[in-house]
C-alpha cells in the first residue's frame, strides 16, 4: 500500500464518531502509514442527530456526497493508482457508486483497492433501517457495493456469518470493532477502586425499540425489591431522552418524578452529557447493562472496561464472543430472573473484592487492536481474520483474549 486515503465519518457529539478519526489517526501515526483524510462538509454546526437515530438522515448524505467529491477530484488529478487503497468507515456512504462509474472507464493504473467497515444494515433484522421501511433499496446498494470492494471488515464471527447467508461474495475479514483505548483513558483523571464506587448499573445505549428499554426497566423494577439502594441510571448524550417510541420515555421520566403506577424503581435518567461526563459516569459506576437485541459488537462494552466496571450482556448473536464465552458476563437473552441473579453476582464479588472470574480488561485491550488488524489487512499481511470458506463458524468458540 502507497498511500491510504481515510473515508471517515462525520463528527457527532453524542456518538462514538467524536472520536473515531482521532483513534484511527494515532494507529496511523505509529505505524508510519503515508494517509491522508478525506473529509466532506457539514451541513450545519449542531453535531446533532435531528432526522433519525444513528447518524443524522441529513447530514450524512450531506456529508458523504461532498466527501465524495473531494475524492473524485483527486482521481480527477491523477493522485490515486492502483497502489493506493480507499478506505471507507461505513458501508453506507452515499456517491460510492462513484467509483465504479470512474475506475471501470480508467486504466489499471488508476484503480485503488476499496475496502469498507461493514456495521449492521440489512443483514441485521434489528437494525434501524428495516424499521423504516428500507430494506429492499439498501439490499441492492449493498449488492452493488459487494462488486466494488476489494475486502469487507466486519466486528465478530457472528456478523460475517450473517454477511455469508445474504450472500455477499466480497472478501470478509473479522477485525473487531475499532477503538482508542488510550484516547478513552487520558478523558478522565481518576480511577476509583471498583468497591468503592456508587452501587449503579448504567445503560448507555439508544432509548429505541431495538435496545429493548421496557426490559432494562422491568429489571430495575425487579432489582428493586432486592436492593433499593441500587441506582439504574440511563446515560444519554442528547439534550432529552429520545426514542422511537414516547411510551418509553415517558415510563422512564414517571419513575424520576414518582408517579409510575407499574412499580417502584430506583431510576435516574442523566442527558446531555458531553464524552467526558458521560466517562466519569462510567468511572464511578459498578456495572454496565445491556439487553439490546442489535449491538453486535459495541462500543458502550469497550468503555465501560476501559473504566473498569463490570459488564453484564445478554448471550445473544455476538456477546458471547465478545466476551469469550464467559458465563459471568452473560445471561439468558429475555429472562429478568437471570439478569437479577447475575447482577446479585455480581455486587457480590464486587464487595468481597474477587473479580477473578471476568475478563476484566481484556475486552477494552482486544478491540484496541482492531485498526492495527484493519491495516494489516489492507497491506496484504491479514489472511488470518480472512473468514471466506465455509467452515468459519468455527472460530465463534475460539477464545481471544488468551
Amino acid at each position: 500500500m502507497r498511500k491510504l486515503f481515510y473515508m471517515g465519518l462525520e463528527s457527532y457529539e453524542a456518538r462514538y464518531t467524536l472520536q473515531l478519526q482521532d483513534w484511527n489517526e494515532r494507529v496511523f501515526k505509529r505505524r508510519g502509514i503515508d494517509y491522508e483524510i478525506i473529509t466532506g462538509e457539514e451541513l450545519d454546526n449542531s453535531k446533532a442527530i435531528v432526522t433519525g437515530s444513528v447518524l443524522d438522515a441529513h447530514g450524512r448524505s450531506y456529508y458523504s456526497l461532498s466527501q465524495t467529491m473531494n475524492l473524485v477530484q483527486m482521481m480527477k488529478n491523477g493522485e490515486l493508482t492502483n497502489e493506493d487503497v480507499i478506505f471507507y468507515e461505513d458501508m453506507f456512504t452515499p456517491g460510492i457508486e462513484c467509483l465504479p462509474y470512474i475506475m471501470d472507464q480508467s486504466p489499471p493504473e488508476y484503480r485503488p483497492k476499496v475496502y469498507l467497515r461493514f456495521l449492521a444494515q440489512t443483514t441485521d433484522p434489528d437494525d434501524f433501517l428495516i424499521r423504516e421501511g428500507m430494506f429492499h433499496w439498501m439490499r441492492k446498494y449493498e449488492e452493488m457495493v459487494d462488486h466494488v470492494v476489494s475486502g469487507i471488515m466486519v466486528a465478530n464471527e457472528e456478523f460475517a456469518a450473517h454477511l455469508r447467508i445474504a450472500g455477499l461474495l466480497a472478501p470478509i475479514y473479522v477485525t473487531g470493532l475499532p477503538y482508542g483505548k488510550e484516547e478513552v483513558q487520558g478523558r478522565v483523571d481518576h480511577s476509583t477502586p471498583l468497591h468503592k464506587r456508587k452501587k449503579r448499573v448504567a445503560f448507555a445505549a439508544r432509548w429505541d425499540d431495538e435496545k429493548q428499554p421496557n426490559f432494562y426497566m422491568d429489571l430495575a423494577e425487579a432489582y428493586y425489591k432486592i436492593d433499593p439502594e441500587v441506582e439504574f441510571a440511563v446515560f444519554c448524550g442528547h439534550p432529552e431522552l429520545k426514542s422511537n417510541r414516547q411510551e418509553y420515555v415517558d415510563r422512564a421520566l414517571a419513575y424520576e418524578g414518582g408517579h409510575n403506577r407499574l412499580g417502584d424503581a430506583n431510576f435516574k435518567v442523566y442527558t446531555g452529557l458531553k464524552k467526558n461526563d458521560y466517562y466519569n459516569l462510567l468511572a464511578d459506576s459498578q456495572v454496565l447493562f445491556n439487553c439490546a437485541l442489535q449491538d453486535w459488537t459495541s462500543n458502550t462494552v469497550s468503555e465501560a472496561d476501559t473504566m473498569g466496571a463490570l459488564t453484564l450482556f445478554p448471550a445473544y448473536r455476538s456477546f458471547p464472543e465478545v466476551f469469550a464465552n464467559n458465563h459471568n458476563h452473560l445471561y439468558a437473552p429475555w429472562s429478568i430472573d437471570d439478569a437479577v441473579n447475575k447482577l446479585q453476582n455480581m455486587f457480590a464479588n464486587i464487595e468481597a473484592k474477587d473479580l477473578s472470574g471476568y475478563n476484566l480488561g481484556k475486552i477494552s485491550d482486544y478491540q484496541n487492536g482492531t485498526i492495527d488488524r484493519t491495516l494489516d489487512i489492507m497491506m496484504g499481511n491479514g489472511e488470518q481474520y480472512a473468514r471466506n470458506e465455509w467452515d468459519f463458524r468455527r472460530h465463534v468458540a475460539i477464545n481471544k483474549y488468551e
